[in-house]
């Protein structure tokens, strides 16, 4: 059941709709509901109707509400996608015209950092954090679709940038590779200058939504106006008080340019929050009060007004994280409630450290978010990498990752002969491998090496039958010795083990890519695989642990009971974010950690934190005196430890484990 303004942005199809929703809001049902309408209703295809997320695990699950709402032949030709899923269709379907060949990749973070090192001078070039300013200064002038010839140089990073950015681009063409952020400006670039591609995609796409609009860039915004056209059959989904991602480019003033490219939208806001109580739509809504609007709402519930935010004011971080958990086990102990419906919610990564070891120490499970990716092991980007040199003999990145793992007896005096070679002949290291001229360079061991790689990979490729992908694969696998290798390198059999399990279930989730679209390329199977790799990190089943994350990391989620944790100046608003004026973007970012909570909230403050290696004193967040005060409960105030209450959660915390360790006994 939709509530009236959810009615309304639902049926609302005469022209172009914002639909401000605030969190907890229902967007998602509104527009999955929408979607529905659309097709059922109004007799859109479903083909011409196409919805657009941030990320994968939102376009799945806005896929499996879809599922809940329309039958398999009603929805079928339906695209949900992420933008960068939507400009790789784009590309795919025109690649010529953006100057690529068939079987061009994409490049992940690591390929273009390796890129880019080939630019620098040797010092820089080992300088890992330099590499990635100069990789993000390159990306952002990408995102605000500015050519090397456009950009203007502001500082140092920027000045090397600048001079790298033409060659980064020339190598990537070279490559038959794009970037990330091509993904977008290519589709721009290209619906831009060509009349007819922009009309076949307008013609294709009849009606639009995008969720998370606050969140798009200067390229995102282009590639959408695009898309959209005159007819402007469009719904975006935003809420400029969630925009918390201006680091990466996010500018929560697209809202207001729709405004100024399209006259004639409406504006829906959806202000009923389903998720928290009252209390804490009180205090979210005064904080964020203190920031200049764009878009004026206000929340508000009918779940209750709910307890006290409690507010914990503790000596040090070791007292702050060993109040927090004794407060949990106490609540739990209390309540009955699961560990994974608690959520430790923090500035930075580095304030996590110290409640995963009280955590460890009390036996509490625990879960990271966001953390590795399971592409990002090592074992995995190995064997990803010899699938990459399968489908474009010009990725020299892969190539050289690949070349020696397993050792094949090249030395590194043999690739910088290759590399010479390859370069003065404008081929790729892979595409050299054979030459006869090579024997006059280097000795025939080396030579004989790479000849014998290439054609053992040319035989693979010759012989590649989509009918048996996983059988091949494996195949592959066996016969290029990297199993034995890694058990050699593995510092235990059971690490080797768990290693070349990881290995097998690639090779059998490229398999299962071909069983459910025969018609697929190895290259489009890798590029879904990068894609998904960049968009999205690997989501662990274990669900009933404790979740710690980053309060970017949290946006999206909700949890009954929530420790919002480092509530002082300096941790949050960040130091950097208070020198550069980016005070109200920090402040977005306190207002998202306050609205994952559904039932309780607690905050916390420290009176000493340790910053550079010294103990420094601490004030209390400016964001705590812009709360309604009649809101909290404090305890503890003015970095005062109040004994007293310490005491009690001590005991109960005593108490607690006590109890748990009679369960484990019994069990």
């Amino acid at each position: 059941m939709l509530n009236p303004q959810q009615r309304a942005a639902m049926t609302y199809i005469e022209g172009p709709l914002l639909v401000l929703a605030g969190a907890g809001s229902g967007k998602t049902r509104v527009i999955t509901q929408k979607i529905a309408y659309l097709i059922e209703d109004c007799g859109y295809p479903a083909s011409s109707v196409c919805a657009v997320t941030f990320t994968n695990k939102a376009a799945n699950e806005m896929r499996e509400r879809i599922n809940a709402l329309l039958d398999a032949k009603h929805r079928r030709g339906l695209k949900v996608a992420t933008f960068h899923r939507l400009g790789l269709d784009i590309i795919k379907k025109n690649a010529a015209f953006c100057g690529l060949k068939k079987g061009f990749t994409i490049f992940d973070s690591e390929d273009c950092l390796h890129l880019l090192q080939k630019y620098l001078p040797s010092g820089r070039a080992k300088d890992r954090d330099y590499l990635m300013q100069i990789q993000q200064q390159i990306s952002g002038w990408k995102n605000d679709l500015l050519s090397p010839e456009d950009v203007t140089a502001e500082h140092v990073v920027a000045e090397e940038a600048q001079h790298i950015y033409p060659f980064y681009q020339s190598s990537l063409r070279a490559y038959n590779a794009v970037d990330f952020d091509d993904l977008i400006g290519l589709p721009v670039q290209l619906l831009a200058k060509c009349p007819e591609v922009l009309e076949y995609w307008q013609n294709k796409i009849r009606y639009l939504l995008i969720d998370e609009y606050q969140d798009s860039n200067s390229s995102q915004y282009r590639f959408v106006k695009l898309l959209a056209g005159v007819k402007a059959q469009f719904t975006v989904v935003g809420d400029d008080d969630q925009s918390i991602y201006a680091w990466r480019g996010a500018r929560p003033e697209n809202l207001i340019q729709l405004k100024n490219d399209f006259p004639q939208l409406k504006v829906i806001k959806l202000e009923q929050n389903y998720r928290s109580t009252g209390r804490i739509l009180h205090a979210a809504n005064h904080l964020i009060a203190n920031n200049r609007h764009l878009f004026t709402k206000k929340l508000w519930s009918d779940l209750g007004h709910g307890e006290l935010l409690r507010v914990l004011s503790c000596k040090d971080e070791l007292d702050e994280a060993e109040q927090v958990t004794a407060d949990l086990i106490s609540h739990k102990l209390r309540t009955g409630a699961c560990y994974g419906q608690y959520a430790i919610l923090y500035r930075g990564n580095h304030q996590s450290r110290v409640f995963e070891k009280i955590l460890r120490q009390q036996g509490i499970p625990y879960r990271i978010n966001g953390g590795q990716s399971w592409f990002s092991r090592t074992e995995v980007k190995d064997i990803f990498a010899y699938l990459k040199l399968l489908v474009n003999e010009k990725d020299d990145a892969a190539f050289l990752r690949i070349i020696n793992t397993p050792k094949r007896g090249i030395g590194e005096a043999s690739l910088n002969v290759l590399g010479h070679y390859a370069q003065s002949r404008h081929l790729s290291l892979y595409e050299s491998c054979d030459h006869l001229a090579l024997s006059e360079l280097m000795a025939d061991k080396p030579r004989m090496a790479l000849q014998q790689f290439k054609q053992w990979l040319e035989n693979i490729k010759r012989s590649f039958d989509t009918m048996y992908v996983a059988e091949q694969l494996r195949q592959m696998v066996e016969d290029s010795g990297y199993e034995a290798w890694l058990y050699e390198q593995a510092e235990t059999p059971a690490k080797a083990q768990k290693r070349m399990e990881n290995v097998w279930e690639l090779v059998e989730w490229v398999g299962r890519l071909f069983n459910k679209k025969p018609e697929n390329t190895l290259a489009d199977v890798i590029n879904t695989l990068i894609l998904i790799d960049i968009l999205e990190q690997s989501d662990e089943q274990d669900v009933d642990r404790v979740q710690l994350m980053t309060l970017h990391a949290s946006k999206g989620l909700e949890f009954p009971f929530v420790y919002l944790v480092g509530m002082e100046e300096n941790v949050l608003p960040h130091r950097v974010s208070i020198e550069d004026g980016h005070i109200e973007e920090e402040r977005r970012l306190a207002y998202v950690g306050i609205t994952r909570a559904q039932k309780t909230l607690c905050m916390t403050l420290a009176k000493k934190r340790r910053r550079d290696g010294e103990l420094q004193d601490s004030l209390p967040s400016r964001f705590l005196e812009e709360l309604p005060q009649d809101s909290l409960e404090w305890f503890g105030r003015l970095g005062e430890r109040n004994e007293e209450r310490s005491k009690a959660l001590a005991k109960t915390h005593l108490s607690g484990l006590k109890n748990l360790l009679k369960e484990k006994q019994v069990d």
